[in-house]
């Protein structure tokens, strides 16, 4: 199988279905592309029944291209990332991994256009961040939530609203942004610098005003993006954490139990937001966002310092805090039901409080004219006990 074979079936794959965000491969299965959330596999002419771990393999190999470094990260670390484009068709980051011995390459397909934070109706949160100055913006959540393509749109916005030097530090380049008001420079790991972390100390003399982090992935990392913070840059970086509690959590384990205070008294000065990100079944059709935003003040620097404890968690800031922008999850979801984009059983499956989703539903309802509650009419049951008191008048 040659490289022009490879390249006629993963255009196949991608003329298949709609919305697809990601082409998988893997042993003892067909060719299946994520469609909107959902595995689907793919028929193509010759029929593939289940790929061998001969097929993936080859296909593996022409994907890395006699690249050696990543030869050798597949080799010892059992996978390597990469970016591959289909000229004229698509662009796509890819991961090849070992599993029971046989690869298998998962392509997630990236979009050509930069999009805009009003494109993606992001929350006016993601343009408070845009206008920071200085400190540290994490965007979090699960896998192929969107993190990348929100941190996209932030840049975007810098872009356009400001003259900055910006300097990107990726793995691999999924947006190539255009030249507008600000001068950006973005660099890709493995072809540009070797880690994140030299690639960090390295964009500290490159002048820049905002560092963008594809990912926080060790503690030397974020130990320089907070230096770089505290030295008045603006970096931006992901995390993949589910709340803001769990990412604050997450990063305080990358450090020994000895250095903990001090590293709360650093994130707690350096942390402007912390923006989480879900994605939900749509109605119709394809998926849609639900987001949670909490930014810095002296109750957040509180519960960052101490933990979080009864009465004083990073949920109960953000639902006091929504004047200043913050968000629950809970919120955002109840709005999306609100405006019919999801249904019921949706809304509570990812609601992070299922009481408050409820409630929430039950009122929308009501001012609908909705019955709120599946309950019918309320009868006395005239026969209920009957049975034993006639057994003990007997």
């Amino acid at each position: 199988m040659r490289k022009p074979e490879i390249d006629h079936i993963l255009t196949r794959m991608l003329e298949s279905n709609p919305n697809i965000s990601d082409l998988i491969l893997t042993v003892d299965k067909p060719f299946q592309v994520d469609s909107a959330g959902q595995l689907v596999s793919v028929t193509l002419k010759p029929h593939f029944e289940k790929l061998t771990s001969f097929q993936t393999e080859i296909i593996a190999l022409n994907l890395i291209n006699q690249d050696h470094r990543l030869m050798q990260a597949l080799i010892k670390e059992g996978s390597c990332d990469l970016s591959y484009e289909l000229p004229g068709v698509a662009r796509f980051r890819v991961n090849i991994f070992s599993q029971l011995g046989k690869y298998s390459i998962v392509l997630r397909k990236l979009e050509s256009i930069v999009p805009t934070c009003a494109e993606l109706g992001l929350p006016e949160a993601y343009y408070k961040i845009s206008r920071e100055k200085n400190g540290i913006v994490l965007i979090t959540g699960a896998t192929g939530t969107g993190k990348t393509t929100s941190l996209a749109a932030i840049i975007n916005e810098i872009n356009e609203n400001s003259s900055l030097h910006i300097v990107t530090l990726e793995d691999p380049v999924e947006y190539t942004h255009p030249q507008k008001n600000s001068t950006i420079n973005q660099r890709e790991l493995g072809k540009d610098f070797d880690t994140f972390a030299n690639g960090l100390r390295a964009a500290m003399r490159q002048a820049p005003k905002v560092i963008l982090v594809g990912e926080m992935r060790d503690r030397e990392s974020v130990e320089i993006a907070l230096s770089a913070a505290e030295t008045g840059h603006l970096v931006l970086s992901t995390l993949h954490t589910v709340d803001a509690g769990q990412t604050i959590n997450r990063i305080v384990g990358m450090f020994p139990r000895d250095e903990e205070s001090q590293i709360r008294v650093r994130l707690s000065d350096a942390i402007r937001w912390i923006a989480c990100q879900r994605l939900l079944p749509k109605v119709g059709g394809g998926r849609v966002a639900a987001f949670e935003a909490v930014s810095t003040s002296l109750r957040v620097k509180d519960v960052i310092l101490h933990g979080e404890s009864e009465g004083k968690t990073f949920h109960d800031i953000i639902t006091q805090g929504r004047a200043f922008g913050m968000m629950t999850f809970d919120d955002c979801i109840i709005d999306l039901f609100d405006k019919g984009l999801i249904i019921e059983n949706t809304a509570i499956a990812f609601s992070s409080n299922r009481a408050v989703v409820n409630r929430g539903i039950d009122s929308i309802k009501k001012t609908r004219g909705d019955q709120a509650a599946a309950i019918g009419t309320l009868e006395v049951d005239k026969s209920y006990g009957k049975s034993k008191m006639d057994s003990w008048k007997r």
